[in-house]
């Protein structure tokens, strides 16, 4: 089983910060929901109650959408100089980084996340993306077309306008920065809705957003409900696109609504079920530690989430790191839509590997994110806890074999032993199903054409990994997985260059990279006559 940190939840790791914003923040005020209603944030370490936030209803979503229209159809921030809006975008991004420790540690108590990681990785990258998307908001051109008879023709590219952004509980920093930061970088205005559960420290984005000098009505926060505020704005006639991150299911609902109102376009990043790869030519210890990384990631070492701007972090991703270095690097709860909780071992190396990932797992301590010795923090509220315990029970139920955990920790809160199930066959819920905590499931294979073809029986598509030292195999297995992004020797190797996105019902449209940008833009081409010239 799992190691359990003996730590007192609360101190003496970090003094917990004052709570400063609990009300929405709309049209560059704080203010209370039209309702007067009010919600609990609760700490998945304690269960216990932090604050309350304000409610966010339709009558606010339309009282945010309003100040986010006027200050695009009239407002001066789609109308400034690219090199206006970099120059604001980069005082916002260090912001952020003076006040990593308190945002840190905001996203520890309200979502469970590690907190030494957060502060080293997770909140600096999330300034880094701003910088990232800064770095292009002077950059965004049409092009000058040749056309095939007397006209001189151009393209424009212009902002979208209105965008609702709809974002998740499991990377409240990282969704935050990937979708403000490219469509601030496009001159839109835009509506956010976090996720209830994590809304603290997106309500500090905001007040931050205003001491950098972002207009008023560009950036408004509605934290509340999915099925209240979040409806509101996919149904919105006033807003121009909507940008999710969150499960299939609401994705659906997302796109219907956004079809029945105005038609605006929705870009879609959602669940997935990803496959990892394992080939026998791999180096058994090295491919443990990866499958580890892949499933129980979460809150303990996002990486600099979406941006590795720590060099330790390549080596790690790309070469293999020795176990003090992944000691370091920490695990966490399994909350990550990309998690490789799909584990295909080649027959020859497989009783091998299982023996080796059984023994890995022990040394996995569960406790308080605030704990630098912790590797994996809770989930990160109670219908979570529950949700992955009873995938937990389907597994042991359906027969397969448990090699690890299976079992809640014995801890006030919402914690979880990092569970792993071998022997599983492809028809069982644990192996169907999105669970989104620390459980695990393994494979045998025998040829790499099997192998494909059980990866790609899945309704998911977003991410892949393989593991081998056969270049012909890494060439023909990442041509023929039926992903958005495909890992090869390493997992969760994300920047913030790089495109992310899903294939079949894990969604389309991409964060991060250029093609982000691309998202909050329109193309407009523009034609005029010519006559007499000497040329076309």
């Amino acid at each position: 089983m799992a190691a359990q940190s003996n730590g007192n939840p609360a101190e003496p790791f970090i003094k917990i910060p004052n709570i400063k914003f609990t009300k929405l923040f709309i049209n560059g005020q704080f203010v209370d929901s039209v309702s007067g209603k009010t919600f609990e944030t609760i700490d998945p370490r304690t269960e216990e109650v932090i604050t309350r936030i304000a409610e966010g209803g339709k009558e606010d979503v339309d009282l945010a959408v309003k100040a986010a229209r006027d200050a695009f159809d009239s407002g001066s921030w789609p109308r400034l100089p690219g090199c206006e809006r970099r120059r604001i975008m980069l005082k916002f991004a260090d912001l952020i980084e003076e006040n990593t420790e308190e945002l840190a540690a905001l996203d520890a108590i309200d979502g469970g996340k590690l907190f030494h990681f957060a502060k080293t990785t997770d909140i600096p990258s999330a300034a880094d993306t701003f910088r990232y998307y800064a770095g292009a908001a002077d950059k965004i051109h049409g092009e000058t077309l040749k056309m095939s008879r007397e006209l001189q023709a151009y393209t424009l590219r212009e902002p979208i306008g209105v965008v609702g952004h709809i974002t998740p509980w499991n990377f409240p920093a990282q969704m935050f920065s990937a979708k403000v930061g490219p469509s601030l970088a496009a001159g839109c205005t835009m509506v956010v809705k976090p996720a209830e559960q994590t809304c603290l420290s997106a309500l500090f984005y905001a007040h931050l957003s205003k001491l950098a000098g972002i207009p008023d009505g560009v950036i408004n926060v509605i934290a509340g409900y999915g099925h209240t505020a979040g409806a509101a704005i996919s149904s919105h006639m006033d807003i121009d696109k909507v940008s999710f991150t969150g499960s299939t299911a609401v994705g659906r609902l997302i796109m219907q609504a956004a079809a029945m109102s105005n038609l605006k376009p929705v870009s879609l990043e959602l669940g997935g079920k990803s496959p990892v790869l394992i080939f026998e030519d791999a180096d058994v210890d090295k491919a443990v530690d990866l499958a580890l990384l892949g499933t129980l990631f979460n809150k303990a070492s996002e990486f600099s989430s979406f941006g590795f701007n720590h060099v330790y972090i390549k080596y790690f991703l790309a070469f293999w790191p020795n176990s003090k270095l992944l000691n370091f690097l920490t695990f966490f709860q399994g909350e990550i839509c990309v998690a490789g909780s799909r584990v295909f071992v080649q027959e020859g190396i497989y009783e091998e590997f299982v023996k080796k990932l059984a023994e890995g797992v022990k040394s996995w301590v569960v406790g308080d994110p605030f704990d630098p010795d912790v590797r994996q923090g809770p989930q990160v509220d109670k219908k979570q806890y529950e949700r992955v315990l009873s995938y937990i029970e389907h597994g042991k139920r359906e027969g397969a074999t448990l090699l690890a955990g299976g079992k809640p920790c014995d801890r006030k809160g919402y914690y979880i032993e990092p569970t792993i199930f071998a022997d599983v066959r492809d028809d069982m819920i644990i192996a169907k199903e999105e669970i989104f905590g620390p459980v695990m499931s393994v494979f045998k294979f025998k040829t790499m054409d099997e192998a494909i073809k059980r990866a790609n029986a899945t309704e998911y598509g977003l991410a892949a990994g393989i593991v081998t030292n056969d270049l012909n195999i890494a060439n023909t297995v990442s041509r023929s997985i039926r992903a958005g992004v495909v890992w090869i020797n390493c997992y969760f190797a994300f920047d913030r260059d790089l495109p992310y996105g899903g294939y079949k019902l894990s969604g389309f449209g991409r964060d991060f990279g250029m093609d982000a940008l691309d998202k909050y833009l329109q193309v407009k081409a523009v034609a005029t006559p010519i006559h007499n010239s000497p040329w076309l």
